[in-house]
Parts: C-alpha cells; structure tokens; sequence
C-alpha cells in the first residue's frame, strides 16, 4: 500500500517511542555436568549411566519448582596414550549434560547445593530470566507506543497543530530480559561429602525489559 505524501495541509511526524522495565526474574536456568573416567569404557558408561540417573532423580524430586528438566550432548571419548605408536588407548571419559528451568527459587539454593555435591557433577548458573509470556513484555512495548504519542503531540503542539491520524506503527526492536551468564556460579566436586552442606543463598538478578516502536502521524497544518 503506497503511504500518502506529506503536504502543507497534512504535514506528518515521525517519533520514536522506548518502554524500559527494572522487574524481577521468573525463571532461574541451571546446567548440570556428569562426568565418569576409568580405563575400560564399560565401566566408565556404566558409572556415567548411574551418575546421570542420579542427578534426573535429584531434579524431579523437587516437583512443580522444577518447569523444565532437558538433557543435552552426551560424550564418551577415549583418551589416548601419552607415550608409544599406533592407536593406544590409555583411559575413557565421559559427559552428560542436563538443563534445568526453575520457577521456585526458594528451592534453587538447595537443590544447586545437592547437586554440585554429588560425585563427579559440576553445576554451572544460575542464569536468570523472563519467560516469553511474561506480561513484562507486553507492558513494555505498551510503554513505548505511550511514548511515541507523547513525543509527537509535543511536537504538533510546539507548532499550534495537532495529530489527526496514525499512518504507520512498527516496532524497531525488542529485547527482553535474557539468562545472564556474568555472575553465574560454577560448583564442581569430585568426591562425596562426608555430610549435606547448607543450602546456597542465591539472590535473583533484576531483567531489564526494553521495546522500541517508531511512529508516524498526520497532524493538523500548523499555525506558523
């Protein structure tokens, strides 16, 4: 559809508008690392096997706080001899990696807590964010098209006129609070604790919410 043309009679503005929010996380994502090492890779698959069912069981046990439970690569490589030709094989190892989506993070310190203490498992986040259907967004973006209003009415007004219509409204970009890896915490054990540690306090990370729409207006021709 060809747009109208400005004229004397029905000049146009164009504005920007920009929506921005400090709100709290809803989510907190963690990734969950199991590793297994000997020199047969039976075994090596076996105790990984029983390391990763340990850890899966850790996760659901803790039932609705838990939105989201995935499991990622998984890799069992031969480690090669240090010394001497030919294709030797001196070990294997092995890793499986799970992710987690919390929704309660008054149970995220714990049970980040058990599971780094758990045998050879590294635990890595948490990362905080928004989910996508967070009203955060939608109040954002409401936000921005305020703005653009504002803006332009300012400017109509600066001029003795005022808008008359709407001709185009597009959103220039959003950006929604995202997992934020600087500041995520990575705990890894190789042993198993002789008792339970106490529970990590972990304290969410605010998101920032951002919109950004451009806008284009026709207003009333101006009292120059």
């Amino acid at each position: 559809m060809t747009q109208p043309h400005p004229t004397p009679e029905a000049p146009q503005v164009t504005v920007r508008g920009e929506g921005r929010l400090e709100v709290d996380p809803e989510l907190a994502r963690i990734g969950v690392a199991v590793r297994a090492r000997g020199t047969d890779r039976t075994t090596v698959l076996a105790a990984l096997t029983s390391r990763n069912a340990d850890a899966i069981a850790l996760v659901k046990s803790y039932g609705d706080a838990v939105a989201n439970l995935e499991t990622g690569a998984l890799s069992v490589t031969p480690e090669p001899a240090r010394h001497g030709r030919g294709e030797r094989v001196r070990g294997y190892q092995g890793w499986v990696h799970l992710s987690a989506e919390l929704t309660d993070f008054t149970a995220l310190g714990e049970l980040t807590t058990r599971l780094a203490d758990l045998e050879w498992t590294r635990v890595d986040g948490p990362w905080w964010a928004l989910s996508p259907d967070s009203p955060a967004h939608a109040e954002a973006r409401r936000q921005a098209v305020k703005e653009a209003v504002r803006r332009a009415r300012e400017y109509a007004e600066a001029l003795g006129s005022s808008l008359v219509a709407l001709l185009e409204l597009s959103d220039t970009g959003l950006a929604p609070g995202m997992p934020a890896p600087v500041g995520g915490t990575r705990m890894a054990f190789a042993a198993e604790a002789v008792e339970s540690p106490a529970p990590l306090d972990l304290e969410p990370q605010r998101q920032t919410v951002t919109a950004e729409v451009a806008a284009r207006f026709v207003m009333s021709p101006p009292a120059l």
